[in-house]
């Protein structure tokens, strides 16, 4: 064995993954928390269903709240409290991540450049993700602002 040159670093040991038990619970959260986000958005669509070649004004909503969403839990859960360790995968990867959806915003794009709606797809393409962006500074944001007039 040849001893490293000074100033070289020796890579230290790999670390061990977690055994398969150790995540199952994060994983049952992530999934249970999942599909009632997934539930909830789908529900939406059935009560606010978008025109054919219209726009999908619903998903978009659904992504923005969700967005702002996202944006009050961290800061609830990073700097006001502690919380259980299952909190924060069940319902920020779980309930938020089932609700909010990029698979949908995507095939809605496909549908409407498709069918003729290339205008429409294009400007959903946009609008969503700034939207998202938007919701998500701004309801951290005040969500800071909260949490800094409530302490003392």
């Amino acid at each position: 064995m040849t001893v490293p040159e000074e100033g070289l670093r020796v890579p230290a040991p790999a670390r061990r993954m977690p055994s398969w038990r150790a995540q199952a619970p994060v994983v049952a959260v992530v999934a249970l928390g999942g599909g009632a986000g997934a539930a909830a958005r789908y529900a939406a669509s059935l009560g606010w269903p978008a025109p054919a070649g219209g726009f999908p004004w619903t998903i978009l909503w659904v992504n923005i709240a969700g967005c702002a969403m996202i944006g009050v839990f961290m800061v609830l859960v990073t700097e006001a409290r502690a919380v259980h360790p299952l909190v924060r995968p069940f319902f920020g990867t779980g309930v938020l991540g089932g609700f909010t959806t990029f698979s949908t915003y995507a095939v809605d794009i496909r549908k409407l450049i498709d069918g003729g709606h290339a205008a429409t797809g294009l400007a959903y393409l946009a609008a969503t993700p700034l939207a998202a962006l938007t919701a998500v500074w701004l309801a951290t944001g005040a969500a800071r602002r909260v949490l800094k007039r409530r302490q003392p």
